[in-house]
């Protein structure tokens, strides 16, 4: 006869569903954290299932002669928090981030997941490219490189006018592909925004308001066409739950404001979904005594991605001050709150590589973990 109480198997297996159904509601600092109570509980939290998560707002600032003074910081919506990051080894300065990884993409090109830093080389890329628009299509294992500036042994070639390149994970190849349209170029390296939404990649130039996209299936730009709502000064386009959101800086008869726009595909027509309360936009802001003057936001910088945008000032003397978005509340409205300070102490950087991702509890864990 077994010595095993079948009641007392029962009540331990409802006993670690239970858990499991509680720590799956925890926001990941707290799993991490949990994951040190005992080897049951790491058990249970490395074998979470991937659920779908508000993204992360990473900031990594780089120092160009001190590389002692980098930084990085992760946001985390669930628990309203931000953590210091280690700041990884870095094959270059000059760093893209998307979709849970870094990007160096001069003078190798390479990648690392964000968390776990473990940098792999690719096929040497066709044309080096420094500070080029990049996304990532999962579905497909390939990522896109659009504009930059070109490199050649170490130096910058800003007359070079060099093809989209597309890269294949699976096959560990680049290929090329038709270049920006020729009213981009000019400003390629300075002035564009992207966003990736379903099987396009979508490149806005911040300042004329053109815009147009390249389709992976077929290899093709659309025509150039202008998205400017009326009075806007400078915009970024963002890919928020599988619609296009703009999100920029106006000056109309009402004043200056931050707004949002959700931009049907195709048509590029536009309709307001949000405005920045007045108090967020100007604690956004570096002291100014010129009050009327709108230079004082072109510090401001948007990154958005599911059901949320991000808003942000670039300039180190307000230690990078932030806030967020949620588009996705129920019945149709937005709602906007700062966020807490990053924490101290914060350097001045020269550079602030800026993007959101999605985090799940496996991203955190190493593979032989999870």
């Amino acid at each position: 006869m077994s010595d095993t109480n079948p009641e007392c198997s029962n009540l331990n297996a409802l006993n670690t569903d239970v858990t499991e159904s509680i720590l799956s509601l925890l926001p990941i600092p707290s799993l991490v954290r949990f994951s040190t109570v005992s080897k049951l509980w790491r058990s249970i939290i490395t074998s979470l299932p991937p659920s779908s998560s508000s993204p992360w707002l990473f900031l990594f600032g780089i120092h160009n002669t001190s590389s002692f003074h980098n930084q990085s910081f992760a946001f985390d919506p669930l628990s309203n928090s931000w953590l210091r990051l280690p700041f990884p080894s870095l094959p270059s300065l000059h760093l893209v981030g998307s979709d849970r990884f870094l990007f160096s993409t001069a003078p190798r090109f390479s990648f690392s997941p964000i968390l776990k830093p473990n940098w792999r080389l690719t096929s040497p890329v066709r044309f080096a490219r420094i500070n080029p628009l990049l996304g990532v299509f999962p579905a497909s294992s390939k990522l896109i490189l659009v504009g930059g500036v070109g490199s050649i042994g170490g130096l910058v070639n800003i007359d070079d006018r060099s093809p989209v390149q597309i890269y294949d994970s699976t096959l560990d190849s680049w290929e090329l592909c038709p270049p920006l349209p020729e009213a981009f170029r000019s400003n390629a390296h300075e002035t564009l925004s992207s966003a990736l939404c379903k099987s396009r990649f979508y490149v806005f130039d911040v300042s004329s308001c053109f815009i147009s996209s390249f389709s992976l299936d077929t290899y093709t730009w659309s025509d150039v066409q202008t998205l400017r709502p009326p009075g806007l000064l400078f915009a970024f386009l963002n890919s928020c739950n599988d619609a296009l959101v703009l999100g920029g800086m106006c000056n109309s008869d009402r004043g200056f404001s931050f707004n949002l726009w959700r931009v049907e595909e195709g048509s590029m027509e536009f309709s307001e979904i949000a405005i920045m309360p007045e108090a967020l936009l100007f604690g956004l802001l570096v002291d100014c005594e010129d009050e009327d003057d709108g230079h004082r936001f072109r510090t401001l910088k948007c990154v958005g991605s599911g059901n949320l945008v991000y808003v942000f000032n670039e300039d180190g003397h307000k230690k990078y001050p932030a806030c967020v978005c949620d588009i996705g509340v129920e019945n149709g409205k937005c709602r906007w709150r700062s966020l807490p300070n990053l924490p101290s102490p914060v350097n001045n950087f020269h550079k602030l590589v800026s993007f959101c991702s999605t985090l799940s509890i496996s991203d955190v864990f190493h593979s032989d973990e999870a």
